[in-house]
């Protein structure tokens, strides 16, 4: 049996990581715990395999008043957890990183794509990944994930906005673009993998097919029985507004599917699938 700490004990990861693993009661043994005070600090990590970071600030606007909290809690309070769990003989921890360390809005990442993050989010947790990496030994394996969009039951973030603007507009562009995402579901059991195989380095998990935004919200609309309506009336416009919101819902923006394989089957759900059970939450 693998025991596993969870630190983040209220992240949306952190929490369905949890309740994933706990249908297999007999293989992990899983604790979470906060790091909103120092208490954490007293914990013993000794008693553990694995630790799991998923502690993080994503989903707020980014401010000049902002910017050193990204740094304390995304970089340094990273570090000082990683530390403490090699200091204590933990053999795995796995820092939950993400896409914005390339610092791109449209294009197609693979192995050879510079990291060049521009958003403070996105520099703290490179800068993070490079003093984590530092720890690294043959009795220490360190593991970096950079997931794309993740989407599911109550994730916070760009679906739950294309998620209303389905239900609520009786028409939306059609525009063609490929994005990666992962379905919170595939990426637990990508984790649970990791985990079990006692992996160290980098790793790009996603869906099995790319995501057309048009097609997505079109799902979603079909769930709650509601008609939307196609048109590409405005697409010619929508290409000349280069603004980042727009990149961020139309652009393309995806890993090359070569550096997301693992050999192994984590991909549980089709994306069709997957629309359905995000959304079976507010279904009427």
């Amino acid at each position: 049996m693998k025991k596993i700490l969870i630190t983040g004990e209220n992240s949306y990861v952190g929490k369905s990581l949890e309740k994933w693993l706990g249908k297999y009661p007999e293989r992990y043994s899983i604790d979470s715990i906060s790091l909103r005070n120092d208490s954490w600090k007293e914990k013993e990590f000794s008693e553990y395999d694995v630790v799991f970071h998923a502690v993080g600030i994503a989903h707020i606007k980014e401010t000049k008043e902002n910017a050193d909290l990204y740094y304390k809690i995304n970089r340094d309070m990273a570090y000082e957890v990683a530390q403490k769990a090699k200091g204590e003989g933990v053999q795995q921890f796995i820092f939950l990183s993400s896409m914005s360390v390339y610092g791109i809005e449209t294009g197609v990442i693979d192995k050879n794509s510079p990291l060049k993050p521009k958003t403070n989010y996105g520099k703290s947790k490179l800068q993070a990944e490079g003093l984590i990496k530092t720890l690294a030994d043959e009795k220490y394996n360190i593991v970096i994930v950079r997931p794309p969009m993740i989407y599911g039951k109550g994730c916070k973030g760009n679906y739950s906005r294309l998620a209303k603007m389905a239900l609520k507009f009786p028409l939306f562009p059609s525009i063609e673009n490929k994005r990666s995402m992962i379905y919170i579901e595939n990426l637990c059991e990508f984790l649970r993998f990791l985990i079990d195989d006692s992996k160290s380095g980098i790793f790009f998990p996603q869906n099995k097919e790319y995501v057309c935004t048009s097609e997505m919200v079109k799902i979603i609309a079909e769930v709650h029985e509601k008609r939307i309506r196609m048109i590409k009336l405005l697409n010619p416009l929508l290409r000349l507004i280069n603004t980042s919101t727009l990149n961020k819902v139309f652009g393309n923006l995806y890993y090359d599917k070569e550096i997301s394989n693992i050999k192994k089957h984590y991909c549980l759900l089709d994306f069709k699938s997957t629309i359905s059970e995000t959304e079976k939450r507010v279904k009427k």
